[in-house]
């Protein structure tokens, strides 16, 4: 994660943020004036921005203008003085996520720092750089299908609805769409519309104008102002409000939306993909989803296979799985004999590809040699279906894995499962909290002081904070 920068001319209020900060695991920048902040600009913008906006030279407003104009997704905090309205009003006409009267409460400053973090990571998931985007890979039958799919719609603009089981890969098949057509320089943005409210969900699509609703306190661009000329994925599209499939209908049907408490009429020049996991003519019987869009939406289907019609990617997909696992770790990858990947490629994965990544990642962590072997792989994955496994059975491979260890004389043991078993817990608790020290303390009963201590013990890094 970038920093957090404050800009302000008052000494004494950088060391406030910069003890604040510091305390709290967040990494920051000061600058006394705008111009040292512009300059730094040049080699990239912060994650949030913090500005006072009456400083001798040029002013905060200045800064904010500069910085929404080259980086708009950047959340920007002004600070201002309790009389100085006008510079308060004119910072939220100038796009400003927030603002802090003088004098603030540390701690008030912190959560909405906090805030504006999250905001931007928010941002910067939805327009993640192309070049990121992994190969999918695959050599089955079925999923060169898939592949011939891609190249036939390489040229084409055409609504596409992409299902499949959850895991398999919508969001990555929906990546290559777009990387491969004429639209491929321009944005891609994704967006599950089942993982937001549906009040929430139709200002993420459509934006809002000031003062729309409370809270609304700067116009917002909507996803599909940010993909205009690229692609808006819709992932999990069966979970759509009824309300919003009728505005999508709109926009599919005539190219044309309102923001959230809008009056001005925008054109909308974005090709839509869907996804669903759910099967849309049920939905359609069920009354659950509108007729009219599902046919608007299924103009071209492309199915993705699961991974039990493709046992044969297993293997590839298992090696790549854990040289990336081991990317992230910074550590040798591990190696899985010949009867442990004949072993997984029997296995149904009713979680798919996610699934196998997943059981990756965690013999990365977890598996205490190089070479897997069957006893080396969860409980779960030993042969029983995952639905028998009960609440006891890490205690029952926890014995097992010492009495094995002991058996080969090792020495160290209860240090090294402890390290191993303390570093799973707070990587994941950080997972869960996304990277929240403070948060994820909490979760696992810890203090602040004590959690940062391990991870500096433990070694780990700034990836698995995230």
């Amino acid at each position: 994660m970038k920093p957090v920068w404050i800009v302000d001319d008052d000494h004494s209020i950088r060391w406030v943020f910069e003890k604040a900060l510091s305390r709290e695991g967040i990494s920051y920048r000061s600058f006394p004036s705008v111009p040292e902040a512009l300059e730094a600009l040049a080699d990239g913008p912060p994650q949030v921005l913090i500005s006072d906006i009456r400083m001798p030279g040029q002013s905060g407003i200045e800064l904010l203008q500069q910085v929404k104009e080259k980086h708009p997704a950047v959340p920007v905090i002004v600070m201002t003085a309790y009389s100085d309205l006008e510079s308060a009003v004119a910072a939220f006409q100038g796009g400003a996520y927030e603002y802090l009267p003088k004098p603030f409460d540390v701690d008030q400053a912190v959560e909405l720092i906090r805030r504006a973090l999250q905001e931007s990571q928010r941002e910067q998931a939805a327009l993640e750089p192309l070049g990121a985007v992994p190969e999918i890979l695959g050599q089955a039958p079925a999923m060169q299908e898939v592949f011939r799919a891609i190249g036939r719609l390489s040229q084409s603009s055409a609504t596409v609805l992409i299902t499949g089981e959850s895991g398999t890969g919508k969001e990555l098949v929906a990546r290559a769409l777009h990387r491969h057509s004429t639209r491929g320089a321009q944005a891609f943005i994704a967006i599950n519309t089942a993982a937001m409210p549906k009040d929430l969900l139709e200002s993420e699509l459509f934006g809002h104008e000031r003062g729309a609703f409370t809270g609304a306190q700067a116009l917002r661009r909507g996803r599909f102002e940010q993909a205009e000329g690229g692609t808006l994925f819709l992932d999990e599209i069966g979970d759509m409000p009824p309300e919003l499939q009728t505005r999508l209908l709109r926009v599919l049907s005539d190219g044309t939306y309102y923001r959230v408490g809008g009056h001005q009429q925008l054109k909308a020049n974005v090709r839509v993909i869907a996804a669903t996991h759910q099967e849309l003519e049920s939905r359609v019987q069920e009354g659950a989803f509108r007729e009219d869009l599902y046919h608007r939406l299924n103009v071209i289907r492309v199915r993705i296979p699961s991974l039990r019609e493709r046992r044969e990617d297993i293997p590839l997909l298992t090696r790549h799985f854990l040289v990336q696992s081991a990317k992230q770790l910074s550590v040798e990858p591990k190696r899985l004999s010949d009867e442990v990947l004949a072993h997984l490629a029997r296995m149904d994965f009713p979680g798919n590809v996610r699934q196998l990544e997943n059981l990756c990642h965690w013999l990365t962590v977890m598996a205490p040699g190089q070479a897997i072997d069957i006893v080396d792989l969860p409980v779960e994955f030993r042969g029983a279906p995952a639905s028998v496994a009960t609440a006891a059975d890490w205690i029952a491979a926890l014995e097992q894995e010492v009495e094995r260890r002991l058996a080969r004389g090792e020495s160290g043991v209860l240090d090294q499962l402890t390290r191993q078993f303390e570093r799973s817990l707070i990587v994941k608790a950080l997972a869960r909290s996304g990277g929240r020290r403070i948060e994820a303390a909490k979760l696992l009963g810890m203090g602040r002081n004590t959690i940062t201590r391990k991870i500096q013990d433990l070694g780990i890094n700034d990836a698995e904070e995230k």
